[in-house]
C-alpha cells in the first residue's frame, strides 16, 4: 500500500505541476508575483497531495520568528518537500538553487520569471560573487532570501559542511538570518520513490542579528540548525 501511494503521489506531483504550470502562464509571463503566486498554488497542492495520498501531515512552528521585510531564511534540507516552504510562508521569496534547475521542464521556467538565484555547484570566489550581485537587487525590493546552507539534500541527522554562500550573505547584505530546523527525511527520503505515512515538524527558531563575526556566525548558525533538527528527530511525532 504504501508504494502504491508513493506512485500516485509522483503522479499528482507531476501532474500538478504540468496543469499549474499550463494555467498559469499566459498571466506569468509579465509578472513576477504572478509566477509566484503560480508557485505557491503548486507548493500547496503538494502539501495536500502528501497528506490525503501519502499520509503526511506538515506541523509549522516558531512563525512568530519570521519577520515580513527582507530576512535571510536557512534551512536544513533533507527532502524536496523543504522547497515547498518559501512559498507557503514567505510573501516574496528569492530562492538560491541550482543553476541546472533553470533547464528543468516548467519549472525552470518558472524560476526564471520568479527571480530566483541560481548558483554554480562551484563554491569558488565567481560563484559567490555571481551571488551577491542576484541576492542585493531581491534584498532592496523587500523580498526575503531563503537558501539551504548545505547546498544539497542530506539524510536525517547529518550534520555540518555548510557552505561559504551563506557566510557571504550575512555579511554583505547585512541583514538578520533565520535559522530553520526540520525532520522532513523521516518521511520524504533525501533519494528514492518510497514517501511514508507520518508527521515532519518545519521549525523556525529565533534570527541571528547583524554584526558577528565569519566564524562566530557559522559555529551559532550550524550549532542552532544541526541541534534543533537532531530535537526533533529524537521527538518524532505520530502520524
Amino acid at each position: 500500500m504504501t508504494l502504491i501511494r508513493s506512485l500516485l503521489f509522483v503522479f499528482w506531483l507531476y501532474g500538478s505541476m504540468t496543469v499549474v504550470g499550463i494555467l498559469w502562464a499566459p498571466f506569468s509571463i509579465f509578472s513576477r508575483r504572478v509566477a509566484i503566486t503560480a508557485g505557491r498554488a503548486w507548493a500547496n497542492a503538494m502539501l495536500f497531495g502528501a497528506r490525503w495520498i501519502v499520509g503526511i501531515r506538515v506541523v509549522f512552528e516558531g512563525l512568530e520568528h519570521l519577520p515580513q521585510g527582507p530576512v535571510i531564511v536557512a534551512a536544513k534540507h533533507q527532502a524536496m518537500l523543504d522547497t515547498l516552504v518559501p512559498f507557503v510562508l514567505l510573501n516574496d521569496p528569492a530562492i538560491v538553487l541550482k543553476e541546472e534547475l533553470l533547464r528543468a521542464p516548467i519549472f525552470g521556467w518558472y524560476a526564471s520569471r520568479m527571480g530566483m538565484i541560481p548558483v554554480a555547484r562551484e563554491a569558488n570566489a565567481a560563484a559567490l560573487r555571481a551571488l551577491l550581485r542576484a541576492a542585493r537587487p531581491a534584498v532592496e525590493d523587500g523580498r526575503q532570501v531563503f537558501i539551504f546552507p548545505e547546498g544539497t539534500r542530506r539524510q536525517p541527522g547529518e550534520t555540518g559542511d555548510y557552505k561559504p554562500g551563506i557566510a557571504a550573505l550575512y555579511r554583505e547584505l547585512g541583514i538578520s538570518v533565520v535559522p530553520v530546523a526540520l525532520n522532513t527525511g523521516l518521511c520524504w527520503p533525501a533519494k528514492g520513490l518510497i514517501r511514508t505515512p507520518g508527521t515532519v515538524t518545519i521549525r523556525f527558531l529565533p534570527a541571528i542579528a547583524p554584526g558577528l563575526a565569519r566564524g562566530a556566525f557559522m559555529t551559532r548558525l550550524e550549532a542552532t540548525i544541526d541541534t534543533e533538527s537532531l530535537a526533533l528527530l529524537a521527538n518524532r511525532s505520530p502520524a
